[in-house]
């Protein structure tokens, strides 16, 4: 009686590292509730403080399921005729998201890594998409706000919850490199490895370098949206909004709410604004750098931050600039990663080339995900069609990332690798002189501190 008192229920890992499936299965519904409350304590908490309201607390449940849905992208209807409403609050889908590759990356680091490891994901899944059912259940009925259709949203929760997770088993092992299919004929394997092995090809931590690079483009571009929608926030009449259509303490916290929930989706609207395309708020609508044109939206504070004019000749400049100071930092980064600082080989620069471009298409593909993840419809009609475009962002972001970061890498490699040697910097220094004398005794002297100071390892 003793030994079986002292045995865990839920059957914890043992000495092999192992782990009843029913304690996954429970470790997946936990993790789906934990999302879920994400949004139903807000939701639950102002249905408590609304005074003289007409909604039950089921119904804030269901309308707390239905966003919750929203945030896997589910595409949910709203009325009696079935309108689409698909705008995906990404708040939600980056808390579910982290939480499920937190629970991948807890299953990938106590499995040993082999041809079915992965299974020991299955049973979390499966806890997760048994909370999702019966949100889908709870969300179908005929009374509800916004409604659910279990053959369009489980499969839409299902693929969000499979990524998820398996994107914390990948990052619990480690992503290995991927071999060379075996039907390839010999000579063109043996091609392909003596391409490998050239001078010409990248190194093996360009994965680092590529990495680096489209998150360093990405991450800037995220800035210059936030940038853009601080300002807009600061001189917009989005607080004069809130204040008008609040009723109550419990209305601007709601209000409050859903612009929170939709913030991400703001700022990648502004960061396609300072691209160029823009975005769309609403069906023959634009509204971008260039030209813009918009009609009646509906009445929500964000919606007040929609410029309806172009910003002008001085507003186009100042967003010309924020694309190519967004892809300076990193083609500085690409190419002191390719200068070989920290490592004791440079890279060719073809090599550098090469990652360059393909970081070039890693923000292109980025950027259309991101576009399309954004967009949505609220309402039939007019509102069908809100957000960027997604292959104009994906041209955008590649045009403009093709023109700052390939040559500001290479440019960047050339002068670290001549700072590296004495000789080469000061002979650079005088040949880029050689026409400015007024110039050239700066130069000189800062190449002559920079080669003091970074003395070459052949010296």
């Amino acid at each position: 009686m003793t030994q079986l008192m002292g045995r865990p229920i839920l059957g914890l890992p043992d000495d092999l590292g192992s782990r009843s499936p029913f304690a996954d299965l429970l470790v997946g519904a936990r993790t789906a509730l934990l999302a879920l409350s994400v949004i139903a304590v807000p939701v639950l908490g102002l249905w408590v403080l609304t005074p003289y309201g007409d909604v039950t607390a089921r119904g804030a449940l269901r309308l707390a399921c239905a966003l919750w849905l929203l945030g896997h992208g589910a595409p949910l209807t709203r009325g009696p005729g079935g309108a689409p409403f698909t705008l995906t609050p990404l708040l939600l889908t980056a808390v579910s998201v982290g939480l499920l590759r937190r629970a991948g990356a807890r299953a990938g680091a106590r499995t040993p890594y082999g041809a079915g490891a992965w299974r020991a994901t299955l049973p979390l899944g499966a806890g997760y998409l048994g909370v999702a059912a019966l949100a889908v259940a709870e969300c179908s009925g005929g009374d509800a706000v916004l409604t659910a259709d279990p053959v369009a949203d489980l499969p839409v929760v299902a693929a969000v919850t499979a990524a998820g997770l398996a994107w914390g088993f990948c990052a619990g092992h480690g992503i290995p490199r991927p071999a060379l299919p075996a039907f390839l004929p010999a000579a063109l394997t043996a091609r392909l490895r003596s391409w490998a092995a050239s001078e010409w090809a990248p190194p093996e931590d360009a994965g680092t370098g590529l990495r680096r690079t489209a998150g360093g483009w990405l991450l800037g571009l995220l800035a210059a949206g936030g940038l853009l929608l601080t300002g807009a926030v600061a001189v917009g009449t989005a607080g004069r909004s809130a204040a008008g259509l609040a009723d109550g303490p419990a209305g601007v916290l709601g209000l409050l709410l859903a612009c929170t929930l939709l913030l991400p989706n703001a700022v990648l609207w502004a960061a396609a604004y300072a691209l160029g395309p823009g975005f769309a708020a609403g069906t023959g609508t634009a509204v971008s750098p260039v030209a813009t044109h918009v009609g009646a939206l509906p009445d929500f504070p964000l919606f007040a931050l929609v410029p309806t004019g172009s910003p002008g000749a001085a507003g186009q400049a100042v967003l010309a600039v924020l694309p190519l100071l967004t892809g300076a930092v990193p083609a500085l980064i690409l190419g002191r990663t390719a200068a070989g600082r920290g490592t004791d080989r440079a890279w060719h620069p073809a090599g550098t080339a090469l990652v360059a471009f393909a970081a070039v298409l890693t923000v292109s593909a980025v950027s259309a995900a991101a576009a399309w993840l954004s967009g949505g419809a609220l309402a039939a009609g007019r509102m069908s069609a809100l957000g960027p475009v997604p292959w104009q962002a994906a041209l955008t972001a590649a045009g403009w990332s093709a023109a700052v970061v390939p040559p500001g890498a290479l440019l960047a490699r050339w002068l670290l690798t001549r700072t590296d040697d004495p000789a080469g910097a000061r002979l650079a220094a005088r040949s880029a002189a050689a026409r400015c004398p007024r110039l050239r005794r700066t130069l000189h002297q800062a190449v002559t501190r920079l080669a003091d100071l970074h003395p070459s390892p052949r010296a």
